[in-house]
């Protein structure tokens, strides 16, 4: 029976919320510009065009309550606060009408962006990499269960660093509905147990910088909260 050559990595896991079970993480995936007024701050139209992904890896992933080390090569790191969906399902061209079947929880998440390395990429038409899936650039709480507080429509998406308030925003302002995110992801990939999906950040993106305090939350799901190594 073949065996590995080294001992492999751990697996990458997800608190859930009243219990000491552990999510285990597969794939995380992100949307882009999901808020209109984020857009805006952006520079781009924020009229409604189809939905556009991208990727961190699960060992980028970091629990509540940890130190976000400061990354290398970089002088410009923004948060972006986000809910995330945690799925327990998966498959293929998944119909928006039973896309939250595939969902366990939610869970409030920072999307990290190393933002001068990310506008140099888009300025010579390279990939995001280096500047969305680096290490520790994906803070994410505890999983509270679907079955616990259902399917957040609507409820405030807030961030705060060092008691200052940062980002506002509300579930309700996403420009595509978590079915339609999960619809559209299933055309692209198979989905799978363990996915994690960022559903977007609401405006007021902004640098931080060591020593910051960051506390996010989104209403009926939970709070999160990273301070900078």
């Amino acid at each position: 029976m073949p065996t590995f050559a080294f001992d492999p990595p751990p697996q990458a896991a997800v608190a859930i919320r009243g219990t000491s079970e552990l999510f285990p993480a597969r794939r995380v995936y992100c949307v882009g510009r999901n808020y209109a007024a984020h857009a805006v701050e952006m520079g781009h139209d924020p009229t409604r065009e189809p939905p556009f992904f991208f990727m961190k890896t699960p060992d980028a992933l970091l629990p509540d309550g940890g130190v976000f080390p400061y990354p290398p090569e970089t002088s410009d790191v923004h948060h972006e606060i986000e809910m995330v969906a945690a799925l327990h399902k998966g498959g293929r061209d998944v119909a928006e009408a039973d896309a939250l079947d595939l969902v366990f929880g939610y869970a409030v998440g920072l999307d990290f962006t190393r933002r001068d390395l990310q506008a140099e990429a888009k300025k010579l038409s390279r990939p995001w990499e280096v500047g969305k899936a680096f290490d520790h650039a994906a803070p994410c709480g505890a999983i509270a269960r679907a079955a616990e507080i259902g399917h957040p429509t609507r409820g405030a998406v807030t961030l705060e660093v060092n008691g200052e308030r940062r980002q506002t925003g509300d579930l309700d302002q996403l420009i595509w509905t978590l079915p339609e995110m999960i619809a559209g992801l299933s055309r692209l990939f198979e989905l799978a147990p363990g996915d994690l999906i960022f559903t977007g950040t609401p405006s007021g993106v902004g640098p931080v910088k060591r020593g910051d305090r960051l506390e996010g939350r989104v209403e009926g799901v939970g709070a999160l909260t990273v301070t900078v190594g």
